[in-house]
């Protein structure tokens, strides 16, 4: 491998490896089938859980909520919902929190949430809500024993103007309580390989998870790379040349980008990773079987 480097290992690399997944609610009917069809494809890989993503202002509260109660009640799956801070009362927030709980549900991804007019506007906390996502962790923590992820930025968030607010700013939501950070993706593993040391150095000691991007549409996600701060390296821009018409090579290369970035991170001693699936799951489910997790089902199924 040429173009993703092994600079050192951070720790041994135990087996198995394992995989969590996160979804989106669908808006219709048709995008409600995709979903439940992707779930399905990607079930038997075993995911430590899988989140369903919560949108803009609690835009999509409600379809949150029913897309995890399905995946709570028709699958094996454990369900890990979003929550926002943003466009929400405390105490409709806590009221959430109570019934997630009451349903079962034992992961929650605290988040402080995209402003209502959308990335790249100011942020100005709610007065009757919670303000930051510090503040949602130890909010849920007092409702009950929920599992909590958080987010974290291996390039900085946008809105951090340098890395000491930035590291500082997730100290404070592992100090909330949180259980581990799930960070934005990244397709650059030395920056990823920066960041463990920045978090180990603030003394932040819960697993950070690497969050995975297998990308299915180059051009879209140029345009959301841009707008929250991860980097695409040219040696990425260039595998995608010429490609505009050529969905099926341009799945290929998908594939091909995200394997070696996974299996360079597992050279490197780590054996956990959150895939960012949009919802499709052949992507993700091409690479989790190279990692090895479609082999460990089949031997689980024959045995």
């Amino acid at each position: 491998m040429t173009e993703v480097s092994t600079r050192r290992s951070h720790q041994s690399a135990p087996s198995p490896i394992t995989a969590s997944f996160e979804f989106f609610p669908p808006k219709s009917d048709k995008m409600a089938e995709t979903l439940w069809s992707t779930v399905q494809r990607l079930a038997p890989l075993d995911p430590s859980f899988v989140s369903v993503t919560y949108g803009a202002g609690g835009s999509t509260r409600e379809r949150t909520h029913k897309t995890v109660e399905r995946i709570l009640t028709e699958t094996d799956l454990a369900p890990a919902a979003h929550l926002t801070c943003v466009g929400a009362s405390r105490e409709e927030v806590d009221a959430i929190v109570k019934d997630y709980w009451k349903l079962g549900v034992r992961s929650l991804v605290a988040l402080r949430g995209d402003p209502l007019e959308g990335i790249g506007t100011r942020y100005n906390p709610q007065d009757d809500g919670y303000a930051y996502a510090s503040d949602l962790v130890e909010g849920i923590k007092k409702i009950a024993n929920f599992d909590v992820s958080v987010s974290g930025y291996p390039e900085k968030h946008p809105e951090s103007g340098n890395w000491q607010s930035e590291i500082d700013n997730l100290k404070r939501k592992v100090d909330a309580g949180a259980d581990r950070i799930i960070t934005q993706y990244f397709f650059d593993n030395d920056l990823f390989d920066a960041y463990l040391d920045r978090v180990a150095a603030a003394g932040i000691n819960i697993p950070v998870i690497p969050g995975i991007l297998p990308i299915q549409n180059f051009e879209q996600t140029m345009v959301f790379s841009a707008k929250c701060g991860t980097s695409i390296p040219q040696w990425v821009t260039r595998r995608f040349a010429g490609l505009a018409n050529d969905p099926e090579t341009r799945k290929l290369v998908g594939v091909s980008i995200a394997c070696e970035q996974v299996m360079d991170l597992v050279d490197r001693g780590l054996n956990d990773f959150h895939f960012y699936t949009m919802n499709r799951a052949d992507l993700t489910f091409a690479i989790c079987h190279m990692l090895g997790m479609g082999q460990r089902e089949q031997e689980k199924a024959a045995a």
